[in-house]
């Protein structure tokens, strides 16, 4: 669902810009509202998070899709962890949808769906490596990398029910704005992928924009 923001960005307390293939990582308070902006459109910013005060609970595909009934995610989902509580509710989104299933590219991935010299190509598990181990004081280890949303992705469902990689259906300047419902480390990949659609070839950079709880 296309719904936009009234927010405006003059008035956000913070602004960072995050480079294809780097990694962000943040605490956002409960009530605060964040923007991820796709500045030059058909990226993909493939994100996890977790509960600040426990990492062990951290959102979760199955049991979002499970309440909302649809494996899309848009302005009015609520984004659910494992412990099936609220974390975050979209409140706004310009692009329309955004995936839950698709999973982030890794060295395995990379060999498997393209070619065994591609393996050792820069991958979304690799940038959430490195910012565990950069910011240790996040509390995170490689086992809580679990399910992440592949913001302004386009992963179609077919009928046979797999999925296709497909040409992304954001566009320069397209975003999502969720406000936190809970305490939240928010990690982001900024997918550096080169070998499929995701981002046409051509990764990108993405903003991100936080605005203080009201």
């Amino acid at each position: 669902m296309i719904k936009a923001s009234n927010l405006n960005t003059a008035d956000a307390s913070e602004t960072y810009r995050v480079d294809a293939g780097d990694y962000f990582i943040h605490v956002i308070p409960a009530g605060a509202t964040f923007r991820f902006v796709d500045l030059e459109g058909n990226q993909a910013a493939d994100t996890l998070f977790y509960n600040a005060h426990n990492p062990e609970e951290h959102y979760s595909a199955t049991d979002t899709i499970r309440e909302q009934g649809n494996v899309y995610l848009t302005a009015g989902s609520k984004l659910r962890s494992n412990e099936n509580n609220v974390m975050l509710e979209i409140v706004a989104d310009t692009c329309g949808r955004h995936d839950t299933l698709g999973g982030a590219c890794a060295t395995e991935s990379n060999t498997v769906r393209y070619d065994l010299e591609k393996r050792c190509m820069h991958a979304c598990r690799d940038s959430w490596m490195l910012a565990i181990a950069e910011h240790p004081e996040f509390g995170l280890d490689k086992r809580d990398i679990a399910h992440n949303i592949n913001f302004f992705m386009n992963v179609p469902v077919t009928e046979a029910g797999g999925l296709t990689f497909e040409d992304g259906i954001s566009a320069p300047g397209k975003y999502v704005e969720m406000t936190a419902a809970m305490d939240l480390i928010v990690l982001i990949s900024n997918c550096p992928q080169l070998n499929n659609p995701c981002n046409g070839y051509n990764p990108t950079p993405i903003e991100v924009v936080i605005w203080d709880a009201n």
